[in-house]
């Protein structure tokens, strides 16, 4: 596939028509992609021919998995890092550009929707997502902390339901993602093609999506907010763990063990710069604190390591560096994440 087939953009009866296109990626984003998206939405938001923007994923698995991992740790290894500070630096300005779209902006979450597709996704106007839809920001295992905004969106979950999704790359399901405000409509996906449908005829999108939208039912995640909360209010990581040994439950239990294994530094870095952003009233405060803490990550192992381990030789076994939470140079970390 050609990189100009990997977005495709165009205008159908007054709707800014953006589609994710690399399904066997599922959607996964490049930085053409995300610049695509940019002159898109630039070109679209004062062209008055233009009322208002839809964007989904080509196949049947999701609207994004996130960012092109691989790519990113190839351009570690060429020695290239800046190429991926510039892909995060527009990626996260895509996000800011999004959250204050002035035209309804519509986003069928669909499937796998993760990392980077929740940064095109989540600071929409109009989320929608499906009974399908699996929702995460999953960035603690590959050595990386949450972005494209995901910590301003964790920290405004429930109580402590974000350090939890954060720190164990938790999945939501789409009656979760309303809950925790990373979406705003379940509609059933037998019912999205009408939807879809729907809104390409021009019809106005809050009406199209609330035709076709039902209750969500109740959110998995809700149930275990008791202990959720109890856990990860701590003000540090160690505390979380302790607790969460201290709690004796089979579902404490398995949150412990996750931690376990995932990245030490990335724990440790998620858990204040989700603390740090429920601080902030700006998103864009909080895009700039996470281009901050991906450039200092992105400089150190534990990234590359993370990437080969979880995509390229898919072992699962990563070699952390350091190796523990109890190891990680927490003023460091405090310098990074201001």
């Amino acid at each position: 596939m050609s990189d100009e087939a990997q977005l495709l953009a165009r205008v159908e009866n007054g709707v800014g028509h953006l589609t994710l296109n690399r399904p066997r990626a599922i959607n996964a984003l490049t930085h053409r992609m995300i610049l695509g998206i940019r002159d898109a939405l630039g070109h679209w938001r004062t062209d008055p021919r233009v009322h208002a923007v839809v964007i989904d994923g080509a196949g049947d698995r999701g609207l994004c998995a996130g960012g092109d991992i691989r790519g990113l740790r190839e351009n570690v290894l060429a020695e290239r890092p800046n190429d991926t500070r510039d892909f995060w630096r527009d990626e996260y300005t895509l996000c800011a550009v999004i959250a204050n779209y002035p035209k309804p902006y519509v986003a069928l979450m669909d499937g796998v929707t993760m990392g980077g597709g929740v940064g095109v996704a989540s600071h929409g106007s109009i989320r929608v997502v499906t009974e399908r839809s699996k929702v995460a920001m999953p960035e603690t295992r590959i050595g990386l902390a949450p972005d494209v905004g995901g910590t301003w969106l964790l920290s405004r979950a429930p109580g402590a339901i974000g350090a939890y999704l954060g720190l164990n790359a938790a999945t939501m399901t789409g009656a979760d993602a309303v809950w925790c405000g990373f979406a705003d409509h379940l509609v059933p996906s037998d019912s999205l093609p009408k939807l879809r449908d729907a809104l390409l005829a021009g019809d106005e999108p809050a009406a199209a999506v609330a035709r076709f939208a039902v209750d969500p039912g109740p959110a998995p995640l809700r149930a275990q907010w008791r202990w959720i909360d109890d856990c990860y209010s701590a003000a540090t990581v160690p505390e979380i763990v302790e607790r969460l040994h201290e709690m004796e439950t089979d579902a404490a239990t398995a949150a412990a063990a996750e931690l376990d294994d995932l990245c030490p530094t990335s724990l440790v870095t998620t858990h204040l710069a989700i603390r740090r952003a429920r601080m902030r009233n700006d998103l864009r405060d909080v895009l700039d604190q996470e281009y901050r803490t991906s450039s200092w990550l992105l400089d150190r192992p534990d990234l590359v390591e993370g990437i080969r381990a979880r995509v390229v030789d898919k072992d699962n076994a990563p070699r952390w560096n350091p190796a523990t939470i109890a190891e990680v140079d927490i003023t460091e970390v405090e310098r990074v994440v201001l």
